[in-house]
């Protein structure tokens, strides 16, 4: 009988934080993700024996585990966090005020109620003074304790009687209790690698990486290779070094290596980044296997792909070389990574099941095995799901190992089940667009690869024999040819940290001259960063009272309402689609308005797509839902529940869509009183699954206050 082949790819990863000069880590997130993922990622397998999959293992991620777990890493963020909160000095508050607060609100701060208190409390004070002031020392020492608890793996947290102690306790932690916070935070991360040996050591999972300090492979080949993916993109010096990428290559074999007893055989090459030179390399250094993305299929069959030619191993050859590659699902890998943290565990992984079944069917029925390739990242999607997504991936495991048409398996064993489909060449791309825009033709990309190529060129002239500082100097040029620091410049991503990635980009680069007993170019003291996008929020300033027929009537009809643009930076997850352009609201008397402007550039149609509405009137006592599905140009309720249903003559809600959504909510059958308030959340779905919210947590709440009190 035909089988269905899943195999799970989760790449593992993090940058290099720490400064080689100052020994410091200059960022904690190897740390924090140490604590919360990598170890329960791979132990709960343990739990399903039929479940086999791929973990992709970035060396330079694992030299910083090993450093954490020895004890001997220096990081500031983890002193701050561990200094007896009676100790602290007015800037050490200042930095945990700053620092302590990186997770997601709804998932992991609000889980903890005294952590969502004290954000609460740090939201709503006007800058670092104040929050000193209402900030006593035993707010801060249970803000140390608690912003490092929120990040302790699940299974810890269920098992370890410590651990438990310190999360039921909630509050008024001791001294004793941050010592023992900071004695288990060592204890966890020191436990992950033994784990995965564990686990490699017995078939469960195969171990694949990516080079050492995960470059963009095909960009330190050849930087001009990303005009091929977008002709005429603006390109800075070239900078073309092979040499440098085969290091990285073998570098990251060798280290893996001597960590698990045995070389990888397979690579995911950073971000999926492939070229034909790329390839090359890869095989010459000893690699089998690489996977990449459907993306990059297509352009390389140079045609639309489906799951047919999606689902099926292939084999590059090219100059007597070759290596096998599997292209991943992009729609369902995704799913996982940016939709099913919206859904419960149940719906998420019956909808992923379903979904791979339909895929497949096809090809089972032409007495055909399917591969279906799952690759994504391993850690950062988690915090968004209930549980760190445990839950969620309990059942979907649980459901694969019921089916009796499914094989989970890893990647290397899937290639000896299957005749591959040959290659004889690869387009140059990532998995992002198919393209290197992301790291590349930026005006901070371009800035940022122009410093780097000096510092190479440099390198190369400087007249220092082979010593531990030339070899030091050498370190720094691969850690700055990672790809995480142009993946923070340019437009697409933001962080609560790029000013650091930028200033720790910048280090890096300095060092090199440092190293090599050279005064840094003086460049290298002012950023790279040019400018910041904000979210826009502008409450409203006056009544309005809207036309609701989907049009924008009049430039007037909508003046003085308030405005919610969204800021479309997409953080550490690429890949996040956004829908919606920006939310005009406003209210008069009897009814609230909403106006939806959709991004014209959106590629999928908003033919039955689902919008969902929460008001809640001030107070949080009454709360109404209302579903409005959108047509072919027009808008009608699916469904509304109301806080406060009337007889009253006026509809509860009146809709239109052609070129905007336009909604008017009664405020009498929404609960809202006169001279009261409300607040209010909305998001769409397609095809049963969450495609875009507003906002990504809390609430857009309407003033009340004065100059615009907008019942009275």
């Amino acid at each position: 009988m035909p089988r269905i082949y899943l195999c799970f790819l989760w790449h593992m990863h993090q940058p290099f934080y720490k400064d080689l000069v100052t020994g410091e880590y200059r960022l904690p997130w190897t740390r924090m993700h140490a604590l919360k993922d990598y170890y329960g990622m791979v132990r709960i397998l343990e739990e399903f024996p039929r479940i086999r999959q791929t973990f992709n293992l970035v060396p330079s991620m694992i030299a910083q585990i090993e450093e954490y777990g020895s004890g001997l890493a220096r990081d500031p963020f983890l002193e701050a966090a561990l200094k007896p909160a009676e100790d602290l000095s007015d800037s050490e508050r200042d930095f945990l005020l700053q620092h302590s607060f990186y997770a997601y609100p709804s998932r992991m701060i609000y889980r903890y109620p005294r952590y969502g208190d004290l954000y609460d409390a740090w939201q709503t004070q006007k800058g670092l003074e104040h929050g000193r002031r209402f900030f006593g020392m035993q707010e801060f020492r249970d803000l140390q304790v608690l912003s490092q608890l929120a990040w302790f793996d699940e299974e810890f947290q269920a098992t370890d009687p410590d651990i438990r102690k310190l999360v039921m306790k909630g509050r008024n932690y001791t001294l004793a209790d941050q010592k023992l916070m900071g004695a288990k935070q060592q204890e966890i991360i020191a436990a992950v690698m033994p784990e995965y040996r564990k686990l490699a050591a017995t078939g469960q999972i195969e171990i694949s990486t990516t080079p050492y300090y995960h470059p963009i492979l095909p960009l330190l080949c050849d930087s001009n290779i990303a005009s091929v993916a977008h002709p005429n993109v603006s390109l800075p010096p070239r900078f073309r070094y092979p040499q440098d990428a085969r290091v990285q290559l073998e570098m990251a074999r060798r280290y893996i290596a001597e960590r698990f007893g045995t070389a990888p055989l397979g690579l995911w090459p950073s971000e999926g980044s492939v070229s034909d030179e790329a390839f090359t390399l890869a095989a010459e250094t000893g690699f089998g296997w690489a996977a990449t993305d459907s993306g990059v299929l297509a352009r390389t069959l140079r045609r639309q792909v489906g799951v047919d030619a999606i689902y099926r191993p292939y084999r590059w050859r090219q100059g007597g070389r070759e290596l096998n590659v599997i292209f991943r699902d992009h729609f369902l890998s995704d799913l996982i990574g940016f939709v099913y943290s919206k859904m419960s565990a149940v719906e998420a992984a019956d909808d992923f099941v379903r979904r791979i079944h339909d895929n497949c069917r096809p090809i089972l029925s032409e007495g055909r095995d399917a591969l279906v390739p799952i690759i994504l990242d391993g850690e950062n999607a988690w915090e968004y799901y209930e549980a760190n997504g445990r839950p969620f991936l309990r059942e979907l495991y649980r459901r694969i190992s019921e089916d009796e048409r499914m094989t989970a398996t890893t990647v290397g064993d899937a290639f000896g089940l299957f005749e591959p489909e040959l290659l004889s060449g690869i387009f140059p791309g990532s998995w992002i667009s198919a393209n290197f825009d992301v790291w590349i033709g930026a005006e901070e990309d371009n800035k940022a690869w122009a410093h780097l190529l000096r510092a190479r060129e440099v390198y190369d002239t400087a007249k220092q024999p082979d010593t531990e500082r030339r070899r030091l100097a050498y370190e720094e040029i691969l850690i700055a040819e990672g790809s995480d620091w142009c993946w923070w410049y340019g437009p697409e991503h933001d962080s609560a940290n790029r000013i650091e990635f930028d200033q720790l980009y910048r280090s890096h680069l300095a060092n090199i001259y440092r190293f090599l007993d050279l005064t840094p170019p003086e460049d290298l003291s002012r950023p790279i960063l040019r400018t910041r996008l904000q979210a826009l929020h502008v409450e409203p300033s006056g009544a309005i009272t809207a036309t609701i027929d989907g049009q924008v009537t009049s430039y007037f009809e909508w003046i003085g309402a308030g405005l919610y643009r969204v800021d479309e930076r997409s953080g550490s997850m690429h890949g996040k689609k956004f829908l919606v352009e920006e939310v005009r609201y406003g209210s008069d008397r009897s009814y609230f308005y909403i106006r939806v402007d959709f991004h014209s550039s959106n590629d999928e149609p908003l033919a039955e797509t689902e919008a969902r509405f929460t008001v809640r009137a001030d107070g949080g006592s009454k709360v109404s839902s209302i579903d409005v599905r959108l047509s072919h140009g027009e808008a009608r309720v699916v469904g509304q529940k109301l806080a406060n249903p009337s007889c009253a003559p006026e509809p509860a809600v009146v809709c239109a869509f052609e070129k905007v959504l336009e909604v008017a909510f009664s405020l009498e059958q929404l609960g809202v009183e006169t001279g009261g308030g409300l607040s209010f959340q909305l998001s769409f779905w397609q095809g049963g699954l969450p495609v875009d919210a507003l906002p990504q947590h809390g609430w857009i709440e309407m003033p009340t206050t004065e100059p615009f009190n907008w019942l009275v």
